[in-house]
Parts: C-alpha cells; sequence; structure tokens
C-alpha cells in the first residue's frame, strides 16, 4: 500500500487542477442577465408547426422521439431565458 500512496497523491493533484481549470471555464454567467452567449431560438413557421404536431400524434406512446421532442421544448425555453 506504501508504493501506491504517492501515486494516488498525484492523481488527487492532477484531479485538483484539471477542475480548478474546468470550473475556471465555466464562470461565465449562466443566470438571467449573464454574459454567458445564448444560442439562437429557430423560429418554424404555424404550417411546420401544425405539420410537426400531427407527425408527433402519430408516433406510438412511449416513443423516443416524444421523449426528445420534450427535451428539446426545455432547451428552447431555457434559451428564450438566456436571451431576456
Amino acid at each position: 500500500m506504501i508504493l501506491n500512496a504517492g501515486c494516488w497523491k498525484r492523481r488527487l493533484v492532477v484531479l485538483a487542477i484539471a477542475t480548478s481549470w474546468l470550473t475556471g471555464c465555466a464562470t461565465a454567467g449562466f443566470e438571467t442577465g449573464g454574459v454567458a452567449a445564448c444560442p439562437p431560438v429557430v423560429e418554424y413557421s404555424r404550417e411546420l408547426q401544425a405539420r410537426v404536431a400531427e407527425e408527433l400524434a402519430r408516433l406510438p406512446d412511449g416513443s423516443a422521439v416524444l421523449e426528445m421532442m420534450g427535451d428539446y421544448a426545455v432547451m428552447r425555453e431555457q434559451v428564450r431565458l438566456c436571451q431576456s
């Protein structure tokens, strides 16, 4: 066990340094009104939205696509909040 102690200490130091660097990259404001860049929200026509709604309605219950579309809706709302 004594031989491994130095190896673990070195790994912990490297992990601490890497965490510090990554944390520094994430300091841009992600709160509302922060300085982080917000991606654009693509606007879809009413016709396209209606077509998508019809296609989604035809998918079977439990469809993975439906689950992903729910996630996509949440991300779009987060981007809208980021932009305001």
